[in-house]
């Protein structure tokens, strides 16, 4: 029994401090009121895709980048392929396959001189070069060179034989 006295007194105890909170707390809201404010919530986009500010330079910009981009790129791309083809050509089999044709056109040409303008000259010869003639006819007067590529385009050269010296 000395238990649920003691039980009943704790609790009217609990009761009254709760109650005092409360009406405390009741009584600072009421003689000492806060002042409230508030203001409307407005939200703007920071991004110029959704509110609309300075939306055409935003794009301008975007797809001055992007055209900037691209452009490197291609460029490095044609770079690379210029090095690769310069590369190319400067090995020494190159060096020598062009040293060799050299020397061999200007063999060819000289004989073709020779035939042309030398002490024994023949009046009509034709030559074929990778795909390409070279027709040449003398009446006396004139040589006429006609060269015809692999395409069937012609180019006609009429040279004069007692006037060209040099």
């Amino acid at each position: 029994m000395l238990m649920r006295k003691i039980l009943n007194n704790l609790t009217e105890i609990i009761v009254w401090i709760f109650t005092f909170l409360i009406i405390f707390v009741i009584g600072i809201a009421l003689f000492f009121p806060y002042k409230i404010q508030a203001d409307q919530m407005t939200h703007k986009f920071k991004s110029p895709s959704f509110n609309g500010v300075n939306t055409s330079s935003h794009y301008f910009t975007a797809e001055n980048q992007e055209f900037n981009r691209k452009k490197a790129i291609s460029d490095e791309i044609k770079a690379y392929q210029e090095e690769l083809a310069r590369e190319a050509d400067n090995t020494t089999l190159a060096r020598f396959i062009r040293n060799l044709e050299s020397r061999i056109y200007a063999q060819l040409s000289r004989q073709l001189v020779e035939n042309l303008f030398g002490e024994t000259t023949s009046t009509e010869g034709t030559i074929e070069l990778e795909g390409n003639t070279i027709t040449y006819e003398s009446d006396g007067e004139f040589i006429t060179l006609i060269v015809t590529d692999a395409d069937g385009n012609t180019t006609e050269i009429t040279l004069p034989i007692g006037s060209f010296t040099f």
